[in-house]
C-alpha cells in the first residue's frame, strides 16, 4: 500500500514555541502545545490564548506586565488574545498567595478600577485586536440553583489541598466559603471562552488546572497551561500596591527609570528575561560587566518601553547627571512652605507631593 508521506514542519513552528517558552516555568503539556501550534498554523483558526485581569485596583505595575508583554509576543504572531475583566471574581478576590481573608470589593469599587485598567492594558496590547470579556456576561445570568451545580464540579478536599488554604489552615487563619468558589470562577471562564491555552503567575497553577479540568468535563479540549514567574518589587517581597514596592505603568519616566536602577543586583536576570526582549546571549553579556551598566540598560529598556527612546535617554541622562556626575539636577522644584513648627522629613516630602505617601517618602529618603 502506498502512504502518504509526512507534511514538513512549518519554519515558523520553532519561533511560535520559542515565545511560548520565553521565561516559562509550567507548560502543561509540551506535546500537546506543538501538536495545537502546528494545526493552527496548518489550518487556522489562531489559538484562543485566555488571561484573566480581577480589577482590584485602578493601576497596573510592571509585575502585571510581565504575562501582557508574553501576550503581546504571541498577539504578534497571530494568536488571539482573549482577555478575561473579572469584574465578578474581583469581588471574591483570588486567595492565591494570601495569608489572610481579602476583603471583599463591592461592584462599585470594581467599576471605579475599570476605568483605568483597560487604557493601561493598551500600553502593551493592541486592544482593537484584543477580544476583551468581563465575566459578568456568565456569572450574573447565574440563578442559585446554577451556583450549587457549579459548586458540585469538585470537592472540598480538592479545593484545601492547595499550599494557600493549607498554610492559613495551619496559622488557624479564617478560610471564606467566598474564597473555595474563586478556582472554580475562573475555571468556568475557561469554558465560557472556550480557551486552548491559559496564561498565568506561577501562583495561578492551582486555579488554570481547575479549568482543564472544568473543559474536559463539558466535553471541551483542555486548555494547555504556561505560567511565568513573579518579579520581585524594589524591597525584595512580592511587588504590590500595598507594599508601595512597585514600577507602575503610569510612572514618569525620571521615576521609572530611577525605580528600576534601585532593584537588587540579584533581581536582574528575571527582569531582562521577562520585561525585555534582548537576545538571551545580550543579556548574560550585559550581565557579566560592571552591575550598574547592566541595570542602567534594563532601565533604558523598560522606560523606553512605555515612554519611547527620546523619553527614556532623557531620564537615563538625568540619572547620570545626579547620580554618578553628582551634579544638581536641571529641573528641581522650589516650594516654598511656612515655618509652622518641627515637621518628620518624611511628612515633609509626602506633603509636598514628592512621593506618593509618607513610606514612599522614606523609602527615597
Amino acid at each position: 500500500m502506498q502512504t502518504t508521506p509526512d507534511r514538513p514542519e512549518d519554519p515558523r513552528l520553532e519561533q511560535h514555541l520559542a515565545a511560548f517558552h520565553r521565561g516559562t516555568v509550567d507548560l502543561i503539556d509540551e506535546a500537546t502545545l506543538r501538536r495545537r501550534v502546528a494545526e493552527s498554523l496548518a489550518e487556522g483558526p489562531p489559538l484562543r490564548v485566555k488571561f484573566g485581569m480581577d480589577p482590584t485596583s485602578p493601576d497596573l505595575h510592571v509585575g502585571h506586565a510581565v504575562q501582557l508583554m508574553k501576550l503581546r509576543d504571541l498577539q504578534q504572531l497571530g494568536h488571539k488574545i482573549v482577555l478575561i475583566v473579572g469584574d465578578s471574581t474581583a469581588m471574591v478576590g483570588d486567595p492565591s498567595g494570601r495569608n489572610k481573608l481579602r476583603p471583599q470589593l463591592t461592584r462599585e469599587h470594581v467599576e471605579a478600577n475599570l476605568e483605568t485598567y483597560m487604557a493601561q492594558a493598551g500600553k502593551v496590547l493592541d486592544m482593537d485586536r484584543t477580544e476583551v470579556r468581563r465575566n459578568s456576561e456568565w456569572f450574573d445570568a447565574l440563578r442559585f440553583e446554577d451556583v450549587l451545580r457549579l459548586a458540585g464540579k469538585m470537592t472540598v478536599a480538592q479545593m484545601i489541598e492547595r499550599d494557600t488554604f493549607q498554610e492559613r489552615m495551619r496559622a488557624s487563619e479564617p478560610i471564606g466559603l467566598h474564597e473555595l468558589l474563586y478556582p472554580l470562577m475562573q475555571g468556568w471562564d475557561s469554558v465560557e471562552v472556550k480557551s486552548d491555552l491559559e496564561l498565568g503567575g506561577t501562583d495561578q497553577l492551582f486555579n488554570l488546572l481547575v479549568g482543564r479540568t472544568l473543559q474536559e468535563r463539558e466535553g471541551q479540549r483542555p486548555q494547555i497551561v504556561f505560567t511565568l514567574p513573579l518579579v520581585l518589587g524594589l524591597d525584595g517581597r512580592k511587588m504590590s500596591k500595598s507594599y508601595d514596592n512597585y514600577v507602575g505603568f503610569t510612572d514618569e519616566p525620571n521615576d521609572m527609570f530611577g525605580k528600576v536602577m534601585s532593584i537588587e543586583d540579584v533581581a536582574m536576570e528575571r527582569w531582562f528575561t521577562l520585561l525585555t526582549r534582548l537576545p538571551e546571549d545580550e543579556v548574560q553579556a550585559l550581565l557579566a560587566g560592571h552591575p550598574r551598566d547592566a541595570k542602567a540598560r534594563l532601565a533604558y529598556e523598560l522606560t523606553r518601553f512605555f515612554h519611547g527612546a527620546t523619553a527614556a535617554q532623557g531620564a537615563r541622562d538625568a540619572f547620570d547627571r545626579q547620580f554618578r556626575d553628582r551634579q544638581v539636577p536641571e529641573d528641581v522644584p522650589e516650594a516654598v512652605w511656612p515655618a509652622d513648627g518641627p515637621l518628620p522629613l518624611a511628612n515633609l516630602v509626602h506633603q509636598l507631593g514628592l512621593a506618593t505617601s509618607t513610606s514612599d517618602a522614606r523609602r527615597v529618603i
